[in-house]
């Protein structure tokens, strides 16, 4: 098959799913009736209950298994948290402007679209244009707006709709401005992510745990980005649910007690080398990823191990799932190792949770900003003799030097590390003069030996005090939840042949509805029959949808396939019914008094649909299923 059928293919399949999750309400388009706004969307009732089922399974597969403390902080940040954090100055995107209508576009998706469409489109491309096309593909996020703008003026970009020519490109910060209270004197943003609640609050929860490392916090919540133009439905959205975790640790033990419980699992890796090379993804036991220093720490292994179980658990398809690991260009400055789970879709390879070790950054620059010490204590068995650099400025000399000034040179000698330190006492002591740099002041000042005094000093110390490491999965679920929907969607032929009937096949874990309840005549006794399976269903906390509709009973079973739901009780008599699995479309016959019992135990994964195939007698439909 060529590029441009597979891309018709693959275009042809995602309106098929987008068109029905739309229909049947899963999600639909925010302030419809007004025409909507880009980047929002409302959940449907099948949407909330999928959504719902994900986080609750994520609480017990996260939360409740690592023994992690949850928090719930809120979404309106002050700016000093975040100008702290460093998202206030660096938390853009580069755009450029339609220069006649003022439309915003971003920058790297206009390239990436061309370049993607270039390649699709043409498959007899000189070899070294086909070349060029994937090189700026991969290092389109390390572009400047410089080159950026260079590579839109080669390429012709021009407006998509209007074909007008473009601005430069210059940042955009992504973040809602608002302010809090009404002087508006107080600045503030709606959070871009839910972690900094989590680091400012590190100190208080440090103490809850009994001062104890290594500990995790979590946090569920709503995160906001003004996106230039979104697209791409639920994967790049302006309001979204963020499932994170900031899991701190000794920065000198990153091990992990239970790695060794992931340590065989093997699954699709793309170590930074591979993707350089210009190699595939392949499959490495995250055990032999860690020992061979791929992944740079146990405890960074074994959460990619447990995002990679929880993933799949939801029904994500293992073999269109992959870990990639950031390119040293894509990696800030302070980060140890990132990795990201991508998950394969109509859109390509998309970015779903991100797992970073984020070494001592977050709460270094918190600590730095506030003035509040996050820190961690490791008492010692025995006291430990240390040496200690001390730099003693003398204030009275400094004071008639430098009058005003003082303060700030004060503090920048007491600032110096132990080589510069110890570079100025051995100056001083030679040539009695030294000329010394104050950053704050922007000038050089010359220190004389009377005025600072620097020594070493043996000291006992009773404990270490040390900035914890962090390490950070973080979870788009929106993102996930739409890959899930691709992952599951499939279409069969109806009974007779003539249409072809649309199916999800949740994981019970997931279905937003686990079962429905069809009498298959409109009868008084049937009827019955059903209001009381209904109410012990209610009973074992089994959510049910009843069909007392005098539609044919093969159009009911398709409405409830597609949307997920795995089982169908279908009363034909008034001691007896059927049960229906909605992929094998087979069914077992199962007195009225067991049923909620049966329904409970294959969705709750207690029991698999073939147990229970086995323990009751198999029913041939009469029906005219589907």
């Amino acid at each position: 098959m060529d590029a441009a059928q597979e891309a018709h293919n693959r275009e042809a399949f995602h309106q098929a799913v987008v068109n029905t999750l739309e229909r049947r309400l899963f999600y639909i388009p925010s302030f419809k009736i007004y025409r909507g706004v880009a980047g929002l969307y409302d959940y449907g009732p099948p949407g909330c209950a999928v959504k719902s089922n994900v986080l609750a399974f994520w609480r017990q597969h996260f939360v409740l298994e690592e023994n992690m403390l949850e928090v719930d902080c809120p979404c309106v940040t002050p700016e000093v948290v975040l100008k702290a954090s460093g998202h206030v100055d660096k938390f853009t995107d580069l755009m450029v402007k339609d220069e006649k209508t003022g439309t915003c576009y971003r920058a790297d998706h206009l390239v990436k679209d061309f370049c993607k469409e270039k390649l699709e489109k043409d498959p007899n491309m000189p070899a070294e244009k086909a070349a060029e096309f994937r090189h700026v593909l991969a290092v389109l996020d390390d572009l400047s707006p410089e080159e950026l703008g260079a590579k839109i003026k080669e390429y012709g970009i021009t407006s998509p709709d209007t074909k007008n020519p473009l601005s430069a490109p210059y940042p955009f910060n992504l973040m809602f401005q608002t302010s809090i209270g009404p002087s508006g004197l107080s600045p503030g943003y709606m959070r871009p992510e839910t972690a900094q609640g989590i680091f400012v609050n590190f100190k208080d929860l440090y103490y809850y745990n009994g001062n104890k490392l290594p500990f995790a916090a979590a946090q569920i919540g709503q995160a906001f980005r003004n996106e230039i133009s979104p697209r791409q439905g639920l994967l790049r959205v302006r309001e979204f649910t963020l499932a994170e975790i900031e899991h701190f640790v000794d920065p000198d033990d990153k091990s992990h007690p239970k790695f060794s419980e992931v340590a065989s699992l093997e699954f699709l890796m793309f170590p930074r080398e591979d993707q350089v090379s210009g190699q595939s993804a392949r499959r490495i036991p995250i055990g032999v990823a860690v020992s061979e220093g791929i992944v740079n720490n146990e405890t960074l292994g074994y959460f990619i191990g447990r995002v990679y179980l929880f993933l799949t658990c939801l029904g994500i398809d293992k073999d269109r799932l992959r870990f990639r690991q950031h390119l040293a260009n894509e990696m800030a400055h302070y980060a140890a190792d990132c990795w990201d789970a991508e998950i394969e879709c109509s859109y390509g390879w998309i970015e779903c949770v991100g797992i970073a070790d984020r070494s001592a950054y977050d709460l270094r620059a918190h600590t730095d900003k506030s003035g509040v010490p996050l820190v961690a204590h490791e008492k010692f068995a025995e006291p430990r003799e240390v040496e200690k650099l001390v730099i003693a400025p003398v204030k009275k000399e400094l004071g008639l030097a430098f009058k005003g000034n003082q303060k700030m040179v004060v503090e920048a000698l007491e600032a110096m590390g132990e080589k510069e330190a110890m570079e100025m006492k051995s100056t001083l002591e030679s040539k009695e003069e030294i000329e010394f740099h104050v950053c704050t002041l922007g000038k050089d000042v010359t220190i004389k030996k009377n005025m600072v005094t620097i020594s070493k000093e043996k000291k006992k110390e009773h404990q270490r005090v040390f900035t914890p490491s962090v390490i950070e999965p973080s979870f788009g679920i929106g993102r996930i939840i739409y890959c899930l929907y691709e992952h599951s969607f499939y279409t069969r032929p109806s009974k007779g042949g003539g249409e072809q009937l649309n199916v999800f096949r949740f994981p019970p874990l997931v279905a937003p509805i686990k079962c429905t309840v069809f009498p298959l005549v409109q009868n008084q006794q049937y009827e019955e029959v059903a209001k009381r399976i209904a109410k012990s269903l209610t009973a074992a906390g089994i959510s049910y949808k009843i069909d007392i509709t005098g539609t044919s009973i093969g159009k009911r079973y398709a409405r409830t396939d597609e949307l997920g739901v795995p089982l169908a009780i279908t009363v034909d008599s008034t001691s007896t019914v059927t049960i229906r699995e909605r992929d094998s479309k087979q069914q077992i016959r199962v007195s009225v008094e067991e049923v909620a019992s049966v329904v409970k135990e294959v969705t709750e994964g207690l029991s698999t649909w073939p147990d229970v195939l086995w323990k009751f007698p198999s029913h041939s439909s009469m029906h005219g299923d589907d």
